[in-house]
C-alpha cells in the first residue's frame, strides 16, 4: 500500500468513494467540480494500483488547516488505514507551519481514537464556516467539530 497525491484521473474514483459514504449519511457528498478544483489538497491511498482511501488537507488560514473527504473502502476499514492517512495529513500541515488541525465529523470517535477531542463549533473561528453557505446542510449543520491539540 502506498500514499500518493491525487491525479485527475482520479476523481471518477475518488468521487464514488466519498460519495458511496455520503448516500449512508457517514460524510458529506462532493461534488466532480469540488474534487477538481481541490485536486491539490487530496492524498489518495492505493494498493495493487486500486485506490482504497481518499483525504484531503485543506488550509484556512496561517495557522489553521482542516481535514476534509476522509474515506476508506470499506474492505479495507478497521486496518489503521484511516488513522495513517490522518497521520500524514496532520504531519503536512506541520510541515507547512500549519499549528490548528481540526475536522467537521460524523465520525467523531475515530477522530478521538486519532488524538483530537471534540470542541464546541462556536470555539472555531469564522473562517471554518466561510465555505459552509455551498453545503448541502446549510444552515443546519449537524457535523461535530474535533481539534487535534
Amino acid at each position: 500500500m502506498e500514499l500518493r497525491r491525487a491525479k485527475l484521473s482520479d476523481v471518477e474514483t475518488m468521487i464514488e468513494l466519498i460519495n458511496g459514504y455520503a448516500e449512508q449519511g457517514l460524510m458529506l457528498p462532493r461534488s466532480r467540480n469540488v474534487l477538481y478544483e481541490g485536486i491539490r489538497e487530496f492524498l489518495i491511498a492505493e494498493e495493487d494500483q486500486k485506490i482504497i482511501g481518499v483525504g484531503s488537507l485543506h488550509i484556512l488560514w496561517e495557522d489553521l488547516a482542516e481535514i476534509r473527504a476522509l474515506a476508506i473502502a470499506s474492505d479495507f476499514r478497521g486496518k489503521s488505514l484511516g488513522s495513517r492517512m490522518v497521520e500524514e495529513l496532520v504531519k503536512e500541515a506541520h510541515e507547512l507551519g500549519c499549528e490548528r488541525v481540526f475536522a467537521l465529523t460524523y465520525q467523531p470517535d475515530f477522530f478521538k481514537h486519532c488524538g483530537f477531542r471534540v470542541v464546541s463549533k462556536e470555539e472555531m473561528p469564522h473562517k471554518v464556516w466561510k465555505e459552509c453557505i455551498n453545503c448541502v446542510k446549510f444552515p443546519n449543520c449537524d457535523e461535530i467539530a474535533v481539534v487535534l491539540p
